[in-house]
């Protein structure tokens, strides 16, 4: 609290006692003492950066400081509770909060969840992301979307973060976009700088979240309004970001089943699957002391089985303990058709629930997913049945 308060002009003589043990309302009411002598359109400016900080002061606002702060590396350990670590970001971090309350009104508003992931082609052709034309019309365009007026106040904050894997310590960058939107037309009246009164807009409404991995050509999008709202955004954002690809098709997050790939496996097919063969040619395995290992297959002459039981023999991570499947690739050859030659459909799964199908049609991809329902790899959609509503 010192340290934050005093590059903001508020002076504690030496012998002010900082600490809140035993303290309590004391504490507060010495603090606001000091507050009390700065002019007023000072104290006004502070105690409105205060109540913006209590406003973020619950477990929403701890999990998206946490979710923003980890990509970017910056260590929060140490710190006590959900204020501290508010308090040190507007000391180091001024520029974090604004994140962090647009994350938190997003979790308000959507619970965490509404997120709809989207798989371009991987055609090698480039986006528009740091276009600033292009944002400004995809801005426009969600406001489109979203049926609001013109003269609603919107923004829409751009940034690029570092995400580094847990256990490859791989990393891979994603530009990041929150839009916000005024709530509704809502005004006030207020002091401003030369003592008069004018007319303050509030903006405050977090309406859409857009995560962009460039090099897996992913787009994950979270917004209210259910599937048919997120799909009319990613139709916007292929419009402006990446207008010569084909459109993206959605990549829903089913949960996944690995451990049958721990032998080798016999997939079942039919013959109206035209399928030539299918093998597993890499897998990932991860250890319960920290190490990571992940193997490939490289030419015709052995499984990827085969290599490791010749390799390794009774110690595989295949099957000995302490090695964990975490993820598994798998290609889909299909028999050569008149007029087509033969092709391969690849695809990625990754515990617990994450399903890659890159440089694939819609078609493509829902021939793919029933396969895996089939080979029981693949967890079905839910139905129905499965979905209910909680009422308060």
């Amino acid at each position: 609290m010192r340290c934050f308060l005093a590059p903001r002009g508020v002076d504690a003589p030496e012998d002010f006692d900082w600490t809140s043990e035993g303290r309590g309302t004391a504490l507060v009411r010495s603090v606001e003492k000091l507050i009390g002598n700065l002019p007023d359109l000072q104290q006004d400016r502070l105690k409105a950066e205060l109540d913006h900080l209590a406003s973020l002061s619950d477990s929403n606002g701890l999990t998206c400081a946490e979710q923003i702060c980890a990509p970017l590396g910056i260590d929060l350990e140490g710190l006590e509770g959900v204020q501290d670590v508010l308090l040190t970001l507007a000391k180091d971090h001024p520029d974090l909060i604004d994140r962090v309350s647009a994350q938190a009104s997003l979790m308000r508003r959507t619970g965490g969840r509404n997120w709809s992931g989207f798989q371009f082609e991987q055609d090698g052709k480039p986006w528009a992301l740091d276009n600033e034309s292009a944002r400004a019309a995809f801005l426009e365009d969600t406001i489109a979307i979203l049926e609001l007026p013109t003269h609603r106040k919107r923004e829409a904050d751009w940034y690029t973060v570092i995400e580094r894997h847990p256990i490859t310590a791989e990393e891979t960058e994603h530009t990041w976009a929150t839009i916000y939107v005024e709530e509704r037309a809502e005004s006030e009246l207020a002091f401003g700088a030369t003592q008069t009164l004018e007319r303050q807009l509030v903006q405050k409404v977090l309406e859409v979240g857009i995560s962009c991995d460039v090099q897996s050509r992913r787009v994950e999008i979270c917004a209210k309004g259910g599937k048919k709202i997120r799909d009319q955004y990613a139709d916007a954002f292929a419009k402006h970001f990446a207008p010569h690809s084909n459109p993206p098709v959605e990549t829903p997050r089913r949960e996944v089943f690995l451990d049958r790939l721990r032998s080798p496996s016999i997939f079942e097919t039919e013959p109206a699957d035209e399928i030539d063969r299918i093998e597993v040619s890499s897998l990932d395995f991860f250890g319960t002391s920290g190490g990571f290992a992940r193997f490939e297959k490289r030419g015709d002459a052995e499984t990827i089985y085969q290599f490791l039981d010749r390799r390794f023999g009774a110690t595989s991570p295949l099957s000995a303990s302490g090695w964990n499947l975490m993820g598994a690739t798998l290609r889909i050859y299909l028999a050569a058709q008149e007029g087509q030659r033969r092709r391969s459909l690849t695809v990625t799964l990754r515990t617990p629930n994450t399903t890659t199908l890159p440089n694939k049609t819609e078609k493509h991809r829902q021939f793919v997913f029933d396969l895996l329902e089939r080979w029981e790899l693949l967890a079905p959609p839910p139905n129905d049945d499965d979905l209910f509503e909680v009422i308060d």
